[in-house]
């Protein structure tokens, strides 16, 4: 069954990635984690149809859920009341599967259907994620990127609003990792 809604997963991800090459967007739009945690998640549901579910693919798997499921969170209740776009960011385009049903799908198929990792491995989205957010900050402080979300834009809204954007990114971020683990285990549990 993993395998299946792995498969499912791939193909949704296919349709706004070949949207996004045919449009000459695939490069500029890598500066968007929502774009980034897609990209990766097409990468870990093929590991996982092709190599089945081995222990490196779950860790895997486990990082690409949390980032879809910070994706989710973030677009439902930060983007969508700051942009007042609620079509357009979950229910039309891309923004329907990188916003919606890809992380929908790829949350049910890990804590549902997919073998867990062990609840060590919560501090990697989290560092991904920091990651990913610091050198946004950086880009945006040197003037290389404008963006792409209205927190990183540090010379706009100033240090001190940023650094309370950071916090509160970081808090929710291992909120989410830990929520994916915590509910995974717990179905293992309930199952097991």
């Amino acid at each position: 069954m993993a395998r299946v809604l792995n498969l499912l997963i791939v193909i949704l991800e296919l349709i706004p990635l070949t949207r996004n090459i045919k449009n000459r967007k695939f490069k500029k739009g890598m500066v968007y984690y929502t774009r980034i945690s897609n990209f990766l998640t097409l990468w870990s549901s093929l590991f996982l149809v092709i190599l089945g579910q081995r222990y490196c693919v779950g860790v895997f798997r486990y990082l690409t859920v949390t980032m879809l499921t910070h994706t989710f969170f973030v677009t439902t209740f930060v983007l969508v009341p700051m942009t007042g776009d609620t079509r357009k960011l979950l229910f039309s385009g891309n923004g329907l599967y990188h916003h919606l049903v890809i992380p929908v799908l790829s949350f049910i198929s890990y804590v549902f259907v997919e073998e867990g990792v062990p609840f060590v491995w919560i501090w990697l989205p989290v560092v991904v994620t920091l990651v990913y957010g610091f050198t946004m900050l950086y880009l945006n402080k040197v003037e290389k990127v404008d963006g792409p979300y209205p927190f990183f834009r540090i010379r706009f809204q100033g240090t001190m609003r940023t650094i309370l954007w950071m916090i509160a990114l970081a808090c929710a971020v291992c909120a989410f990792a830990a929520g994916v683990a915590g509910l995974k285990l717990l179905m293992n549990g309930i199952v097991g």
